[in-house]
């Protein structure tokens, strides 16, 4: 990851709490009802518990799927990065994402939102011990929920970085693409990438200007 230079004494900082969302489950949707949208994978979205809850689609146009996390261990088996997928979902108002209720694979394997309880058995978030993080760059994409409110944003690093909605909503400017910032939080890496729970967000002063 490249160092930005930033004034901390000019940076405008933010302290929040977080809170707990819960997921819209959509199990309920026939997803032969809805539009069609293909595209390459080319990056995986952790929550902050470490499961994959979302993919980026394309990279100019760059798109972000969201999908629940009682479906990570379907997706990190079925899908890589660089895989060719069809995706069925809904589009929230406003924001650039679509919430996924069914995935083709490459090899054609259909998987399926059929809800976290469709089994009989209970999606247990996973434990894992977060660290102490901190990343800096320039915002590629804003994350959404499933409903389309904002909760964070993917750095040009490929960090993840996650808050409340409440939060995001307050802090829109440092989540929109071009932003540069820097945050520090806790979070988690693994195979699929890298999440920060923030905890502070500032704008990076000096941040280059592009050509």
């Amino acid at each position: 990851m490249t160092a930005r230079r930033r004034r901390p004494e000019r940076a405008r900082r933010h302290r929040f709490h977080q809170s707990q969302t819960r997921i819209n489950d959509m199990h309920w949707i026939d997803p032969d009802s809805l539009p069609e949208t293909r595209g390459k994978v080319t990056r995986f979205l952790l929550n902050p518990h470490g499961e994959i809850d979302g993919l980026v689609l394309g990279a100019r146009q760059a798109l972000q799927v969201h999908f629940p996390p009682h479906l990570s261990r379907q997706i990190s088996r079925q899908v890589a990065v660089g895989d060719d997928v069809r995706v069925r979902g809904v589009k929230p108002r406003g924001a650039n994402m679509i919430a996924a209720v069914s995935l083709v694979t490459k090899s054609g394997r259909v998987i399926l939102d059929e809800g976290p309880h469709h089994d009989g058995a209970k999606h247990d978030k996973p434990h894992v011990e977060r660290k102490p993080m901190d990343a800096s760059g320039e915002v590629l994409l804003s994350l959404y929920g499933p409903k389309g409110e904002l909760r964070g944003a993917l750095l040009d690093d490929g960090t993840s970085l996650r808050m409340p909605p409440h939060a995001a909503a307050e802090l829109a400017a440092y989540l929109a693409p071009g932003a540069h910032v820097q945050a520090w939080g806790h979070g988690i890496r693994n195979r699929h990438g890298r999440t920060i729970e923030v905890d502070e967000i500032a704008e990076l002063i000096d941040a280059p200007v592009p050509a």
